[in-house]
Protein backbone atom coordinates (compact mmCIF):
# COMPACT_ATOMS: atom_id res chain seq x y z
CA UNK A 1 0.00 0.00 0.00
CA UNK A 2 2.85 2.17 0.96
CA UNK A 3 4.80 1.59 -2.43
CA UNK A 4 1.57 2.45 -4.32
CA UNK A 5 1.16 5.71 -2.44
CA UNK A 6 5.08 6.37 -3.17
CA UNK A 7 4.79 5.67 -6.67
CA UNK A 8 1.53 7.73 -7.43
CA UNK A 9 3.39 10.47 -5.91
CA UNK A 10 6.36 9.78 -8.17
CA UNK A 11 4.73 9.70 -10.96
CA UNK A 12 2.55 12.93 -10.23
CA UNK A 13 5.63 14.34 -9.61
CA UNK A 14 7.39 14.17 -13.07
CA UNK A 15 3.67 14.91 -14.83
CA UNK A 16 3.85 18.36 -12.80
CA UNK A 17 7.47 19.32 -14.28
CA UNK A 18 6.50 18.46 -17.44
CA UNK A 19 3.13 20.41 -17.04
CA UNK A 20 4.09 23.54 -19.06
CA UNK A 21 6.00 24.86 -21.75
CA UNK A 22 10.07 25.98 -21.35
CA UNK A 23 11.22 29.07 -22.59
CA UNK A 24 12.27 28.59 -26.40
CA UNK A 25 13.67 30.86 -29.01
CA UNK A 26 11.18 31.32 -31.52
CA UNK A 27 12.49 32.21 -35.11
CA UNK A 28 13.01 35.75 -34.87
CA UNK A 29 15.26 35.56 -31.80
CA UNK A 30 12.66 36.05 -28.85
CA UNK A 31 12.31 33.89 -26.12
CA UNK A 32 8.77 32.74 -25.64
CA UNK A 33 6.65 30.46 -23.91
CA UNK A 34 2.72 29.24 -24.56
CA UNK A 35 0.81 27.97 -21.33
CA UNK A 36 -1.92 29.68 -19.18
CA UNK A 37 -1.95 32.55 -17.26
CA UNK A 38 -4.15 33.93 -13.94
CA UNK A 39 -4.16 36.79 -11.90
CA UNK A 40 -3.50 37.52 -8.05
CA UNK A 41 -6.95 37.21 -5.79
CA UNK A 42 -7.67 40.59 -3.97
CA UNK A 43 -6.58 38.38 -0.36
CA UNK A 44 -2.49 39.22 -1.70
CA UNK A 45 -3.01 43.05 -2.42
CA UNK A 46 -0.22 44.72 0.58
CA UNK A 47 1.75 41.57 0.87
CA UNK A 48 5.35 41.45 0.16
CA UNK A 49 6.08 39.95 -3.16
CA UNK A 50 9.26 37.26 -3.53
CA UNK A 51 11.64 40.17 -4.46
CA UNK A 52 10.58 42.50 -1.45
CA UNK A 53 8.05 44.61 -3.04
CA UNK A 54 4.65 45.30 -2.00
CA UNK A 55 2.22 43.74 -3.99
CA UNK A 56 -0.33 46.47 -5.87
CA UNK A 57 -3.21 44.99 -8.16
CA UNK A 58 -3.29 47.95 -10.17
CA UNK A 59 0.63 47.76 -10.90
CA UNK A 60 1.90 45.96 -14.46
CA UNK A 61 3.49 43.34 -12.81
CA UNK A 62 3.92 39.51 -12.71
CA UNK A 63 4.98 36.33 -10.76
CA UNK A 64 7.18 34.03 -13.01
CA UNK A 65 8.85 30.52 -11.98
CA UNK A 66 11.96 31.07 -13.33
CA UNK A 67 12.54 34.81 -15.18
CA UNK A 68 14.94 36.90 -13.54
CA UNK A 69 13.27 39.61 -11.37
CA UNK A 70 13.17 43.16 -13.48
CA UNK A 71 12.50 41.42 -17.02
CA UNK A 72 9.71 42.47 -18.37
CA UNK A 73 7.31 40.61 -20.87
CA UNK A 74 4.85 40.83 -23.36
CA UNK A 75 1.69 38.66 -22.49
CA UNK A 76 -0.73 37.58 -25.29
CA UNK A 77 -4.08 36.34 -25.02
CA UNK A 78 -4.03 33.73 -27.26
CA UNK A 79 -7.80 33.61 -27.72
CA UNK A 80 -8.39 37.95 -28.85
CA UNK A 81 -4.81 38.95 -29.45
CA UNK A 82 -4.67 41.86 -26.83
CA UNK A 83 -1.51 42.34 -25.00
CA UNK A 84 0.27 43.85 -21.68
CA UNK A 85 3.79 44.70 -20.60
CA UNK A 86 4.59 43.37 -17.22
CA UNK A 87 7.31 43.34 -15.12
CA UNK A 88 8.34 40.14 -13.22
CA UNK A 89 8.57 40.40 -9.33
CA UNK A 90 7.21 37.84 -7.70
CA UNK A 91 7.62 33.77 -8.00
CA UNK A 92 4.97 31.95 -9.05
CA UNK A 93 2.23 30.57 -10.12
CA UNK A 94 2.39 27.31 -8.24
CA UNK A 95 -0.82 25.62 -9.99
CA UNK A 96 0.09 22.67 -12.45
CA UNK A 97 -0.28 24.40 -15.77
CA UNK A 98 0.18 27.68 -15.42
CA UNK A 99 3.15 29.62 -16.49
CA UNK A 100 2.63 33.18 -15.41
CA UNK A 101 0.13 35.10 -12.67
CA UNK A 102 -0.71 38.49 -13.23
CA UNK A 103 -1.78 41.57 -11.31
CA UNK A 104 -5.60 41.97 -11.81
CA UNK A 105 -5.50 45.12 -13.51
CA UNK A 106 -3.05 44.07 -16.23
CA UNK A 107 -5.53 40.95 -16.69
CA UNK A 108 -8.01 42.59 -16.87
CA UNK A 109 -6.62 44.57 -20.21
CA UNK A 110 -6.27 41.49 -22.19
CA UNK A 111 -9.35 39.36 -21.01
CA UNK A 112 -12.67 39.05 -18.37
CA UNK A 113 -11.83 38.13 -15.22
CA UNK A 114 -14.64 36.33 -14.94
CA UNK A 115 -12.28 33.82 -17.11
CA UNK A 116 -9.84 33.06 -14.76
CA UNK A 117 -7.54 31.52 -16.80
CA UNK A 118 -6.70 31.75 -20.28
CA UNK A 119 -4.25 30.57 -23.19
CA UNK A 120 -1.14 33.25 -23.47
CA UNK A 121 2.22 33.80 -24.94
CA UNK A 122 5.01 35.14 -22.86
CA UNK A 123 7.04 37.13 -24.70
CA UNK A 124 10.40 38.32 -22.91
CA UNK A 125 11.18 41.48 -24.65
CA UNK A 126 13.81 43.38 -21.69
CA UNK A 127 15.66 40.38 -19.77
CA UNK A 128 17.10 41.48 -16.56
CA UNK A 129 20.33 40.42 -15.50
Amino acid sequence: MILKKLTVTFIAIILAGCSSQPLVKSSSGELIQLGKASFYADKYQGRTTANGERFDQQAATAAHLKLAFGTKVKVTNLANNKSVIVRINDRGPYIRGRIIDLSSSMFKKIADPKVGVIDVQVTVIDKAN
